[in-house]
C-alpha cells in the first residue's frame, strides 16, 4: 500500500541573541487536536509549494516574520498521527535570522520566547514532572526537539509511530 501522507512544517525561530525559542502555546480552539500544547510553528503544505516555501508562508501567517535564512533539521514520519490515524510527513527547520515584530498571539494560540534550556530540560527524561507540566508538548517531542538544537550539522531522518495519540517507537538515522 503506498505512503499518502500529509505533508507539513514545523518550524523553530531561534534568537540566539537571548537563547530563546518561539514557540505557540496552542490555546485558542476547542477543536485543536495540539489543544493545551506548547510547538514550534508551521502547518499543511499547500498544493502549489515546496517545503522551504509553506515553512516560510506559515511563518508569516503565525508569527508575521519573515524569513531571512533557515536550516532544514530533520525530517520525520509520523504514521497514525492525525486525529483519525492520518499519517504526516513532517520537515522541520531551525529559523535562525528574521524580520518583523511577532505578536502576542495568533489563531492558534499565544505565542511566548521560551528559554532554549528550558524547552530542552522540559525533553528530558530527568525533568520534573510538576515542571513539566507547565511546558506540555506531545510525548514524542522530547526525542527530536534536542536533536534539532544540537552541534551535529547532520539532518535527522526519523520514524515515530503513533498509536492513541501517543508514540509506539522512535528511530532515525543522520546523513
Amino acid at each position: 500500500m503506498p505512503y499518502t501522507p500529509i505533508i507539513g512544517t514545523l518550524g523553530y525561530v531561534w534568537n540566539r541573541k537571548t537563547d530563546e525559542v518561539l514557540m505557540v502555546h496552542r490555546i485558542a480552539r476547542a477543536d485543536d487536536q495540539s489543544l493545551g500544547k506548547w510547538n514550534g510553528l508551521g502547518g499543511k503544505l499547500v498544493a502549489d509549494e515546496d517545503v522551504a516555501t509553506g515553512m516560510i508562508r506559515e511563518l508569516t501567517e503565525e508569527a508575521s516574520i519573515v524569513v531571512d535564512a533557515m536550516r532544514l533539521r530533520a525530517t520525520i514520519s509520523w504514521p497514525g498521527f492525525g486525529p483519525d490515524g492520518e499519517d504526516w510527513l513532517g520537515f522541520l527547520f531551525v529559523i535562525d535570522s528574521w524580520s518583523g515584530v511577532v505578536p502576542n498571539r495568533n489563531d492558534e494560540g499565544t505565542l511566548h520566547w521560551i528559554a532554549r534550556p528550558r524547552l530542552l530540560a522540559a525533553c528530558s527524561e530527568d525533568f520534573p514532572v510538576a515542571a513539566a507540566a507547565e511546558l506540555p508538548m506531545w510525548e514524542g517531542d522530547r526525542y527530536f526537539v534536542p536533536l534539532l538544537f544540537d552541534d551535529d550539522a547532520r539532518v535527522v531522518h526519523g520514524v515515530m509511530p503513533y498509536a492513541d495519540g501517543r508514540p509506539t517507537s522512535w528511530y532515525y538515522t543522520r546523513l
